[in-house]
């Protein structure tokens, strides 16, 4: 299988107050920092795990009261218990508390079961340690071998060999290889599992996976990679109905779509939020589906071209390209990204309608293609 590459790109952050002398900045470096490959990185994690990097979050997070994290909680507790009941009969209030937040005590837990991983683990308790136990893929196998040590290096569960992080994923991602071998291995899926593992055990995160990659982003990893064409002219036919401005600044500088949406769609955004946002995104995504993957990009694109100043400042596609890829931070802000996606003025009808027109353009599109005879030269 083709695989999907990345780069890995990593920002060490180091806060240094004005009034601190060189002396003092030595200092500070020996005792909480490190080097690794000649950037200086904090030895104390974050309270996402992390060390440093473009993901790293320095400062406390201004959340709810401590009050409301408990009600919070205590609702989801009860919510969870009745489970079926929820989901059957007020399914509106899982969208509600989703879209507020679930508090992290409880994340671990609910993401299992709004993605149906719960659902999953329970029909085959043992199929996970079957699939451990079971002979792999040679190619995958080696393919995974080469991505672990890229997947977040910079956060405490995967910074290196012996952290148990590298050997879980490895193994998550070689079940779902056993498991699923005619769809085998994709690089991309390797950040979706890595994060996963830092939320919940290997075997949560195993079914997780393959919740998310068989029916939230249902054909994504395969080679050919024409769903995730699709999806991105989808995405073109909804920013044309929100915004059309941005759109036609996108198509005057010939921005298709798949120069700037195929890492947000195929890692679920794990490689572009910062950590808080990236979290809340999630909380809804798995609750409401792709589509909300569709807003979160709708919202980046408005948000990074949305005003005429902003498309003067891009006027060609690197510079376009530049923008899209770093956002201001003010557009990726946790309150700010839900807010703008819960307001955007989209339809279960306008995505229903993009998807048949979109699907039948690439139908007709693949039929000349396979009908035009090759050029003689």
């Amino acid at each position: 299988m083709s695989k999907i590459g990345f780069k890995d790109v990593f920002r060490p952050i180091i806060i240094v107050p004005a009034n601190m002398t060189s002396a003092d900045t030595v200092s500070i470096c020996s005792e909480a920092s490190t080097l690794i490959d000649g950037s200086v990185i904090s030895t104390v994690p974050d309270r996402h795990g992390f060390l440093g990097g473009a993901q790293y979050s320095p400062e406390p997070r201004n959340g709810p009261p401590a009050e409301t994290v408990l009600r919070r909680e205590r609702k989801w507790l009860k919510m969870l218990s009745q489970w079926n009941f929820y989901m059957e009969n007020n399914y509106r209030k899982v969208k509600e508390r989703c879209r507020k937040g679930i508090p992290q005590s409880m994340r671990p837990r609910a993401w299992l079961y709004l993605c149906g991983g719960k659902v999953l683990l329970d029909k085959e308790p043992s199929k996970y340690e079957e699939c451990l136990r079971a002979e792999a893929d040679t190619k995958s196998i080696e393919d995974i071998k080469k991505d672990i040590h890229r997947q977040f290096p910079l956060h405490e569960m995967f910074s290196s060999e012996d952290k148990p992080g590298q050997q879980e994923l490895f193994n998550v991602l070689k079940a779902y290889t056993v498991h699923f071998p005619d769809i085998g291995y994709c690089q991309a899926q390797a950040p979706v599992a890595a994060f996963l593992l830092m939320h919940m055990p290997a075997v949560e995160a195993f079914w997780c996976l393959v919740s998310i990659s068989n029916k939230y982003l249902e054909n994504y990893y395969s080679p050919s990679m024409d769903v995730v064409q699709r999806d991105g002219l989808i995405l073109q036919g909804l920013l044309k109905k929100v915004c059309p401005p941005v759109y036609r600044h996108l198509k005057k500088v010939n921005a298709e779509p798949m120069f700037y949406c195929t890492e947000w769609f195929l890692c679920a955004f794990t490689r572009t939020l910062p950590w808080d946002t990236l979290l809340r995104v999630w909380d809804v995504f798995l609750c409401e589906g792709v589509k909300v993957l569709f807003k979160t990009s709708l919202v980046i694109l408005i948000g990074c071209l949305g005003t005429p100043k902003s498309r003067r400042q891009c006027p060609g596609l690197c510079e376009t390209l530049a923008r899209i890829r770093n956002p201001p931070e003010s557009i990726l802000a946790e309150e700010n990204l839900i807010y703008n996606i819960n307001r955007l003025d989209i339809t279960e009808r306008d995505f229903q309608e993009q998807h048949q027109k979109q699907t039948k353009r690439l139908r007709i599109e693949k039929a000349n293609a396979e009908t035009t005879p090759p050029m003689i030269k």
